[in-house]
């Protein structure tokens, strides 16, 4: 092979985590009979119909990505939780790679660990500018959310990539704004007025629409309390009672049943009480699939409604 074309792959490689495209490899001078020459040889893997590895061993995720780019061409990028991966956001991994394509675009092959979403929208101006093709994290997020059956999961992304300090409520919105028509423009809107006032979790998104829902006193979120142990701590939501006490409601996700953090919820519940202070807890499944109950205990406990009370 010539030596010419060879610097231009290697370089190029490099950069890419050793895929190409063949369109790629055609245009730097490499045809179809270099290519075929070096996967006979074992030099090369061929990945799938219009991509090829310099390196022989199984694909990492980072290789992965960029296959899936390089098989669906130019105008392809990584989006929606694949994009946001990259991005920094921790604890919504799913195991295929998402690819967005022009709605146009046509894909007759199959490809192992990618999955291809369509889309109608203009891509440019929604992708970053990194050298994988990749989605910005706010449209990113914004497309995965629109397109889920399950709102609650809507909702809770753009939780995260807030409680991650990612990105903010405003840029979010904007792109709500931009990405015109969305579905559930509506209820990410609301979703983020109630994350812009300090609600982190899809289970705190729960309590703020309890309280809406059934005109209580929304509650302080996140409040930082020193504990007995004298260990700064945040609590889930509080509210100001009329007696002058305050009523603590601390939401367990799943990882909460875990034992290691079943204790340590234990003695982090026990630094908070005071002789003013009540510390109660609930579940997010049954905050999610039993919220009457809650909302009874709440009331009994002393919750004030809004007519009683204002807005924290």
């Amino acid at each position: 092979m010539d030596r010419g074309p060879e610097a231009a792959w290697r370089g190029l490689a490099r950069r890419q985590e050793g895929l190409l495209s063949r369109r790629q490899l055609h245009a730097l001078g490499v045809d179809r009979w270099g290519v075929r020459a070096q996967v006979r040889a074992e030099r090369w893997v061929a990945r799938t119909p219009m991509v090829v590895s310099t390196t022989t061993g199984p694909l990492d995720r980072a290789q992965t990505r960029w296959m899936g780019v390089l098989h669906a061409g130019p105008a392809a990028v990584l989006g929606d939780l694949s994009a946001a991966e990259v991005h920094g956001l921790e604890r919504w991994h799913r195991d295929d790679v998402t690819v967005v394509v022009p709605q146009a675009l046509e894909l007759d092959e199959d490809v192992e660990g990618v999955v291809f979403r369509r889309t109608r929208r203009a891509l440019e101006p929604m992708t970053a500018p990194t050298a994988l093709p990749t989605m910005r994290l706010e449209p990113a997020v914004l497309h995965f959310a629109a397109y889920q059956p399950s709102r609650r999961t809507a909702q809770g992304v753009l939780a995260a990539v807030v409680q991650q300090q990612l990105t903010t409520p405003d840029r979010l919105r904007d792109w709500v704004r931009r990405m015109r028509p969305l579905r559930w423009a509506g209820l990410f809107r609301t979703a983020l007025d109630e994350i812009d006032g300090g609600a982190r979790s899809v289970s705190e998104l729960d309590v703020a629409r309890l309280c809406r829902d059934h005109r209580l006193v929304p509650p302080h979120r996140q409040v930082r309390r020193r504990g007995s142990d004298g260990r700064l701590r945040y609590t889930d939501c509080e509210w100001d009672l009329a007696d002058g006490g305050v009523l603590v409601l601390e939401i367990d996700g799943a990882f909460h049943m875990h034992a290691e953090h079943w204790e340590d919820d234990i003695a982090r519940e026990r630094s908070l009480v005071a002789s003013d202070r009540v510390v109660v807890r609930c579940t997010a499944r049954e905050l999610r699939e039993e919220p009457r109950s809650l909302l009874a205990d709440l009331l009994r406990l002393g919750v004030p409604g809004t007519a009683t009370g204002s807005c924290p």
